[in-house]
């Protein structure tokens, strides 16, 4: 190899034509830097977004529950406006709700004096309509209720047992009440279902004992940077999925005879073959503390005096 002065490297640069090619790459090199910093804005407001819009995901879920339940209310007052009001309502649960459950057994009529009904607004029956008369409206406003109505009409009220039966009408000497309808009996189960979280009680007859207990480390908000927005939905849910399956594990290896699921929306639909009745109940928190909430939430009957 010929060798070069140092002083004539740039001319043999410019001879080869290197000088020109270096500053290309110069500014490929500085065009580079400049699309990268713009990825990582772009990256950056994507997961502001992403995390916005899972916040208000979570908040549309809470909306949308609470909408339906106005919507349906709002429809079964739309035709009578200026009509009967209730008498009185009242959350009842525990030993309170045992004593007014009792109260209501202990009225005894004559034959076939004693009116109960499970019925909703849809397809109340003509003897629970020629019961109350002109408060058709009130037991169509509080369905799906249980209607208790005897034919001296000392009695007008109905409850909605978290619990219900299927739909019945009858008259007999004293009201239908099965504790089973409104509270939790020995050997009842809760499991209370979160994306993150899996709590599974048991009821002995007096208390409920906790018998599994599921935590997940679930990617609750998309963290700036790190990867796309499609990628950490696809991660996120791939990790709820995984949580679910231990969910679902837990409960055949227990298998209990009756169980209620109580939690989100989202994943309740996971459990619906595997359960006497779901429903969504806000319980945050720690695995106790949420556990306890969705109990007393969901083992809660309102009572409505016709």
């Amino acid at each position: 190899m010929k060798w070069v002065p140092r002083g004539h490297s740039g001319m043999l640069d410019e001879l080869l034509g290197r000088a020109e090619l270096k500053e290309r790459i110069a500014e490929l090199e500085e065009e580079k830097r400049h699309l990268e910093r713009r990825a990582e804005a772009e990256e950056e407001r994507r997961a502001e977004a992403a995390s916005a819009r899972q916040a208000a995901e979570e908040r549309v879920n809470r909306l949308e529950d609470r909408i339906a339940d106005l919507e349906g209310q709002l429809e079964r007052r739309s035709d009578d406006g200026g009509g009967p009001e209730f008498r009185g309502t009242a959350d009842l649960r525990g030993d309170r709700l045992r004593e007014v459950l009792s109260r209501l057994r202990s009225l005894s009529t004559g034959r076939e004096g004693a009116l109960t009904a499970m019925t909703d607004a849809a397809s109340l029956p003509g003897t629970v309509a020629d019961a109350v008369g002109d408060r058709e409206a009130l037991v169509r406003r509080a369905a799906p209720c249980l209607v208790c109505v005897d034919d001296a009409g000392l009695v007008a009220a109905a409850l909605d047992p978290p619990l219900a039966p299927d739909p019945f009408a009858e008259w007999r000497d004293a009201f239908r009440l099965d504790e089973a309808w409104f509270l939790p009996t020995a050997g009842t189960s809760v499991a209370l279902v979160r994306s993150d979280l899996f709590v599974l009680g048991r009821f002995d007859g007096d208390d409920w004992t906790l018998e599994a207990t599921v935590e997940s480390d679930v990617m609750n908000a998309h963290s700036k940077g790190g990867f796309s927005q499609a990628r950490f939905e696809r991660r996120r849910d791939d990790q709820i999925d995984e949580h679910l399956d231990r969910c679902a594990a837990e409960l055949d290896e227990r298998y209990p005879d009756r169980l209620v699921c109580l939690g989100e929306r989202t994943v309740l639909g996971r459990f619906e073959d595997r359960a006497e009745r779901t429903a969504t109940v806000d319980a945050s928190g720690d695995p106790e503390e949420a556990f306890d909430a969705a109990v007393r939430e969901f083992f809660t009957t309102r009572l409505f005096l016709l």
